[in-house]
């Protein structure tokens, strides 16, 4: 199999981990930028992982930093700003066309794209979705004759590490006799950052993803209210979730939006509006079995010994 040479853009993040992990397995070279590379050092573990600061904002450095590299890999993204020069335009759009710019510069072949499921559709409200449609549609305009371009537009992605269990977690662990939940009956397909690393490393060098979109879901359907149910048992609490109406929730995201920390916002309120679940949940083309929660979250939030009930939510069991 041949070895391309990989340049990961947001790969000290979340997902970026595990997808370092299996192109490890693969892969001759990865290069990862990051702003701080003493802050990410851990990822030196994988002799093929080599460590460059670097600003991928500056056009002449984003340049210097993909030439001689086959594939990119840009999963660079945001669910808030983090203030007033890091926006979701900034980020979403503005450095999107940067990255294909500089990748049709150098001579990159095949430029990988994390996007959202809903990125840019009639009913994507927020500015979330919006600007990652925007930045996904202009990823694949301006791709060059010899730029390939793929984008993947997951559900949301669960996993050691991730900021949904783990921030219910945190919440339910607190000494509440209520918790009010926004959105209970948002729909939501996860799926396992191991799973979408897989999918990541499958089309590197497979033609048939060529200027296509992936939307990437998990095996089963939940709504937001049963997620935070599963996660009381995986950490074996009992509190009463509250689900807010739709106009609660609207108010409880504005003021938590206000707060330090934005557990909540009102963009987060309106990309909720949006069910991102998939009519299938992972395209064929792509040759994994697809774990599922049950199987994976209660290892990581701490009753490793202790089985799980599996819970038939589709079928309204309860506990």
């Amino acid at each position: 199999m041949k070895r391309e040479n990989i340049c990961i853009l947001g790969g000290t993040g979340f997902v970026g981990g595990h997808l370092i992990h299996r192109l490890c397995e693969t892969y001759a070279s990865i290069r990862v930028v990051t702003r701080h590379r003493e802050q990410h050092r851990n990822l030196l573990v994988h002799h093929q992982v080599s460590l460059v600061e670097g600003d991928i904002h500056d056009e002449k450095q984003l340049d210097n930093l993909l030439d001689g590299y086959d594939v990119v890999i840009n999963l660079v993204g945001i669910l808030n700003p983090a203030g007033k020069n890091s926006g979701f335009r900034k980020i979403h759009v503005d450095l999107a066309k940067k990255v294909v710019t500089a990748c049709n510069n150098v001579g990159v072949r095949h430029l990988l794209h994390m996007s959202a499921l809903n990125a840019g559709s009639a009913n994507a409200i927020s500015q979330y979705l919006r600007t990652k449609g925007e930045g996904e549609n202009n990823t694949h305009l301006q791709a060059g004759p010899r730029l390939q371009v793929t984008s993947f537009r997951p559900s949301i992605i669960f996993g050691e590490g991730d900021h949904l269990f783990n921030r219910f977690a945190s919440m339910l662990r607190l000494p509440m006799v209520a918790v009010p939940l926004a959105c209970p009956e948002a729909r939501f397909a996860p799926i396992y950052a191991q799973d979408v690393a897989e999918v990541f490393a499958q089309s590197i060098l497979n033609p048939e993803t060529y200027s296509k979109r992936f939307n990437l879901c998990g095996p089963r359907e939940y709504t937001l209210m049963e997620l935070m149910e599963f996660t009381e048992q995986c950490i074996g609490v009992r509190r009463l979730i509250v689900g807010l109406s739709n106009s609660l929730s609207r108010l409880q995201a504005r003021i938590l939006g206000k707060l330090p920390g934005k557990l909540l916002t009102l963009d987060n309120y309106r990309t909720m509006r949006s069910d991102s679940v998939c009519q299938e949940p992972c395209p064929s083309l792509f040759q994994l079995e697809l774990a599922t929660l049950e199987s994976i979250v209660p290892h990581y939030l701490g009753r490793r010994s202790q089985q799980v009930r599996y819970m038939d939510y589709r079928k309204g069991a309860k506990r």
